[in-house]
């Protein structure tokens, strides 16, 4: 319904039906073949599943054409996403308890991120800031993940490096920015350094909860630090000789 539109976009030109690819009722039988098996595979799910399916398809479809009636269309794509983690809780097995109402504090979390996207360059201080805490936080839940399975230290440290990093490195991916991890402040060092600082005092007998402040206060202040004060790695730059 929407190929005229898609077709005077660029971002959507090249897709298959506007480019003539697949007709109108190809594609309206794939969309309608496909949404059958969402519902079959719902059901086999169980009832809770299969009674959402057509709320989780509602959402999906009124996405494409929420841009006749608002300007606000990326909040139903949040939306969307933001379901998703709770659908997934559920196919899992999920029923009860706190995790569920996290996944949804999240989805609720990511649609009011879409709705201040055009304003959130003014919170661009603040945004560094949670970033920072979010660093040093996941880089020791990482590490604590490592050693409750017994790990030796490289892992242990490599665990919390991933953790901690590659959460921010696919969040800017997907906004094509040029990740944090890969621009000029100390970033991956500073994940390395708190990780190390966690298990040292973990070595040395400090209860977990003191190491765990401790942490992330000495981490979080490197990471800010880094940023004020613009530390970098050593770069090292080959230039040609001039002939």
């Amino acid at each position: 319904v929407d190929a005229r539109y898609d077709a005077l976009n660029p971002r959507t030109a090249m897709r298959e039906i506007p480019r003539g690819l697949l007709t109108t009722i190809e594609g309206v039988v794939f969309v309608s073949v496909s949404s059958v098996l969402f519902v079959l595979c719902a059901r086999a799910l169980g009832p809770l599943c299969f009674a959402l399916s057509p709320l989780a398809l509602a959402i999906v479809f009124w996405y494409s054409l929420a841009k006749r009636y608002t300007s606000y269309t990326q909040l139903f794509l949040g939306l969307a996403m933001a379901v998703a983690p709770v659908g997934g809780w559920m196919a899992a097995g999920g029923t009860g308890g706190w995790e569920p109402w996290l996944l949804g504090l999240t989805g609720i979390a990511a649609v009011a991120t879409i709705a201040l996207a055009r304003v959130v360059h003014h919170f661009r201080i603040l945004f560094l800031v949670l970033d920072a805490i979010g660093l040093v936080v996941f880089t020791i839940l990482g590490c604590e993940v490592a050693r409750g399975m017994g790990q030796p230290l490289a892992i242990v440290i490599v665990a919390g490096v991933l953790t901690g990093c590659l959460g921010g490195v696919l969040r800017d991916v997907l906004c094509n920015e040029v990740p944090l991890l890969f621009r000029g402040e100390l970033y991956a060092t500073v994940s390395i350094a708190t990780g190390l600082l966690f298990v040292a005092q973990l070595a040395a007998g400090l209860p977990q909860a003191v190491a765990t402040v401790i942490a992330c206060a000495a981490g979080l202040s490197f990471r800010l630090l880094a940023i004020r004060f613009k530390w970098e790695m050593p770069k090292f730059v080959y230039e040609r000789d001039h002939e």
